[in-house]
This record gives structure tokens, C-alpha cells and sequence, in this order.
């Protein structure tokens, strides 16, 4: 769902990325303020495991089409709202200036439909009603299940709006919208199903750390260190080489586009948007997460192969989670310092 800047113009994206910051700013304080250092490295190590597990496609059958995983319920459920939301912007970050993953000027827009709905709503009026103080398994499967299709099906309604009000594309908003809501509700069921699973495993391990997310307890005295390491070692097999088995269909946003337009790809002669391609054009090291390539493209009638086993997939996998990695533990160890310094002296 991550939108190209040809669907947006340059006041809905300034907007959009005016709004984004703003909560990056809001977020950043409320967590500033939270005790729990020791949450530095657990939102390093999911931040790198949703940039790895968004390289999977998975199809929606009898659809043609395919979805990857938001990821932004379970860094919610996982890190509570405010840290999920400023890794997930670490992850659209590094995913737009990388590897040319969603448009610069949608980076705002990208951020805000996959972060602040889990975050903001699906995750406190949702979520948190279902699982409760006390979760069991159940409860972490069906709160996550449907805040996470609540999340997603709001994040591609905020899609249809913000190409609407932008008014530079041939998408009409009553076909564009019944596209992009069912196709999504598959998505947000596989995504609920996944978001349940991981949640789980968590919860079993280490319960501390969902009461920490929901500001019950502390995660201080918890010692993390075989969970952050056997989340990192998945993050590493499914960057490297999971990634391979991706689906090779459109995504739900892409295959809307194309049966609403005839497209999956649109163009623009925004002289703003020839600026900001011509930017991420340069410091997109590894496009498509793959190795830049000079010659021409197979024809379309080749059928890809599958699982795709191309280096440079693993290399973007593996490179793109450590880039997520150290942003998201930057911004927490910056923040951790502002709070010592903002202290008063004794």
C-alpha cells in the first residue's frame, strides 16, 4: 500500500507530510518521557523484522492480486503506540530513500495511512478493548485480527481520499474505493492472522513486555536478550531468503489502479515530481530491492520464475534491515539523552 508520487499532488503531499511530522514530533516527546531504555533495542529489532517480512507478497487467491504485511499492529501491540509509530516511519524511510519503495513527496502520506491507524485507533480502541489487562491467546488473536483489518481498511480508504483530493489522476473515487476496500479486507485478514502469531509468541515469552506497551509495568528488568536475538535471527532468514518467495502479482493498490485505469503505474509531468524522482533516483542504492541493472527489462510475455533467487534481494533484505535497525535505535537513544539532559540537576 505504499503510494507513488504520481497518485498525489504537491499540496496534498506537503500537507501530508506537515501532519506526519507533527505526530513524529508528538510521539517522540510521549516517549521521551517513558522510563523503559531497554525498549531501545526491541524497537531496532521489530523495526528491521517489518522492513524484512514487507519484502513478502503474499497472494490473494482468485484475485490476481497480492499484499504484504503493515506491520503497524504489531509494533503497537509489541512497543505501544508511540514507539510504534516512529519505527514504522523509520521503516517507510529507509524504504522510499533506499530503495525507491513509494514516492518522496507520498513518504508522508505512506507513513501516516500504515502508522497512525494501527497506532492511534486500531490499536487503543480496538485492540487494547479486546485483549484487556489480563490477554490470553484468544484475545491477542481476535483483538489483533480485527484491528488489524480496521487499520488496513482505513489506511486504503485514506489512499482512495488523498488521490482524490489530489486530483492529477484518471481515478474515479466510487470504482477506486470499491477496489481498494475488499481487496485490503483479504490483506488485513492474512495480516491480522500473522500479527496474532507473532503477538503470541511474545506474549508466551515474555508477557512483560505487552503490559509495558500498554503501560501497565516496566520491560527494565527484563532480561530480552534470547527473544531480541531469536527475532533477529527470523528477520535475518526472511530478509535473506524468504524474500525470494514473494508473490509476484500487483499489490492491492496497484492491482485497484489497473482496474480502475488500465495502469499500475501512473505518470505526471509535475515538474515537483521529475525533482523528487530525480532525488530518489540518486540515493536509491538498491531500487525494487535488487542491484541497479543496464540492460533492457525480459519481455512481458517471460514468466517469472519462482522463488526468484536473486542476490540482490537477499543483499537488500539484509542491508534494509540493519539501515531500519540502527535509524529506529538512533531516534531512541536520542531521545534517551534529551530526557537525562532535560533532568534537573541534583
Amino acid at each position: 500500500m505504499h503510494m507513488a508520487d504520481a497518485l498525489i499532488s504537491p499540496l496534498v503531499g506537503a500537507t501530508m507530510w506537515a501532519t506526519t511530522a507533527g505526530l513524529i514530533g508528538y510521539s517522540a516527546k510521549k516517549l521521551k518521557d517513558e522510563a523503559d531504555d531497554r525498549k531501545i533495542p526491541l524497537m531496532g529489532v521489530l523495526g528491521a523484522f517489518i522492513f524484512a517480512a514487507q519484502m513478502i507478497n503474499f497472494t490473494i487467491p482468485a484475485t490476481g492480486s497480492s499484499g504484504h504485511l503493515g506491520g503497524g499492529m504489531i509494533l503497537a501491540i509489541l512497543l505501544g503506540p508511540y514507539a510504534a509509530f516512529l519505527v514504522m516511519a523509520s521503516v517507510l524511510t529507509v524504504q522510499a530513500f533506499f530503495f525507491a519503495d513509494g514516492g518522496l513527496l507520498a513518504l508522508g502520506c505512506n507513513i501516516f495511512n500504515l502508522g497512525f491507524f494501527p497506532c492511534f485507533l486500531a490499536y487503543p480502541f480496538i485492540y487494547k478493548k479486546i485483549a484487556g489487562e489480563n490477554p490470553t491467546q484468544a484475545k491477542i488473536a481476535t483483538g489483533g485480527i480485527i484491528a488489524a483489518i480496521v487499520g488496513l481498511q482505513l489506511g486504503a480508504f485514506a489512499v482512495v481520499l488523498e488521490t482524490v483530493f489530489s486530483g492529477i489522476s484518471e481515478l474515479p473515487f466510487q470504482t477506486f474505493v470499491l477496489l481498494m476496500q475488499p481487496i485490503h479486507m483479504g490483506i488485513g485478514i492474512v495480516e491480522g492472522l500473522i500479527s496474532a502469531a507473532v503477538v503470541s509468541f511474545v506474549w508466551k515469552a515474555r508477557p512483560e513486555i505487552l503490559n509495558s506497551a500498554q503501560g501497565v509495568a516496566s520491560i527494565v528488568k527484563v532480561d530480552m536478550k534470547k527473544l531480541l536475538l531469536g527475532v533477529l535471527i527470523v528477520t535475518l532468514i526472511t530478509g535473506g531468503a524468504l524474500s525470494w518467495f514473494a508473490s509476484s502479482n500487483p499489490d492491492g493498490l496497484e492491482w485497484s489502479m489497473f482496474r480502475t485505469s488500465g495502469k499500475e503505474e501512473l505518470e505526471t509531468s509535475e515538474k515537483v515530481h521529475a525533482s523528487l524522482a530525480n532525488v530518489q533516483g540518486k540515493t536509491a542504492f538498491l531500487p525494487d530491492y535488487g542491484f541497479k541493472k543496464s540492460e533492457p527489462k525480459p519481455e512481458a510475455s517471460e514468466s517469472p520464475t519462482w522463488p526468484a533467487v536473486d542476490p540482490g534481494t537477499s543483499v537488500s533484505g539484509l542491508i534494509g534491515g540493519f539501515l531500519t535497525l540502527v535509524l529506529a535505535v538512533l531516534i531512541g537513544i536520542v531521545l534517551k539523552r534529551r530526557k537525562i539532559k532535560s533532568l534537573p540537576e541534583r
